[in-house]
């Protein structure tokens, strides 16, 4: 799964790079389903990341990759939690 993962966000990398951003595997929890990701460059503060990591990000994941539930931006987890 987690290869299956790596090379979806390899394909969706090259569109976030377009607009000075990129995107990092962090962890895949192959019971749960939940992808951590970390969104970096301009993609980190833009005030659409969520929308782009939902609607983008995540619905690809979860047409190509079997058994993907949730995509997370840890950079929004972390704020969350300090």
């Amino acid at each position: 799964m987690k290869e299956k993962v790596q090379t979806t966000l390899n394909e969706i990398r090259v569109a976030l790079q377009q607009d000075g951003g990129d995107i990092d595997l962090v962890e895949v929890d192959e019971e749960t389903g939940i992808v951590r990701v970390e969104l970096q460059g301009a993609c980190r503060g833009c005030p659409y990341s969520q929308l782009t990591l939902t609607g983008y990000v995540e619905k690809l994941l979860k047409e190509r990759v079997p058994g993907v539930n949730q995509v997370i931006n840890v950079n929004l987890e972390a704020m969350r939690t300090s």
